[in-house]
């Protein structure tokens, strides 16, 4: 039986499912990032009474794949780092860093996109919005920070993985 599975997990490149899972999540999350976002900005679409059920409903189904890509992630480097596959100066850190990747995608889909869309749903329909709420500012720059922190590792994995997979052709 395990001879089986070994044979059935030789036949899957976790190499390339590695790369487009980080290449596909990555260059997602710079388009939502500095494309759509910038976009609905501009547009005054923020400001609508009904942005917080759309950005529920786009953040939502983003956050969802992200927990897609960050667990093929995770799986392809384990399965890499227990292949010995990865470069040696790789190997302390590639299952840390895959891990913090899905940590962040899990705190997006279950703390942030929830939060900020209750933040920034109007439940007054008489009153006014006045802005952006304190508590909002600060999950938005919450938000930012582990953007940045997730685009960072992100590009460090894509990065090992690719050398890994050059070395080996």
């Amino acid at each position: 039986m395990n001879s089986l599975a070994s044979n059935r997990s030789e036949r899957i490149n976790w190499q390339t499912i590695v790369l487009f899972s980080l290449g596909f999540w990555m260059s997602g999350s710079l388009l939502l990032d500095f494309v759509i976002v910038p976009g609905l900005f501009a547009t005054g679409m923020m400001s609508d009474s009904g942005f917080a059920s759309a950005g529920y409903t786009i953040f939502g189904l983003f956050n969802r794949i992200e927990l897609l890509c960050g667990a093929l992630v995770l799986t392809g480097i384990l399965t890499l780092r227990n292949r010995q596959l990865l470069p040696s100066h790789s190997q302390r850190w590639a299952v840390p860093l895959s891990v913090l990747l899905l940590t962040i995608a899990i705190i997006y889909t279950y703390i942030f996109t929830p939060q900020l869309s209750s933040l920034g749903l109007q439940l007054n329909l008489f009153e006014t919005s006045s802005g952006m709420s304190p508590a909002m500012a600060g999950m938005h720059g919450a938000y930012w920070v582990a953007e940045l922190v997730k685009l960072v590792v992100g590009a460090t994995l894509l990065r090992w993985c690719y050398r890994s997979s050059c070395s080996l052709v």
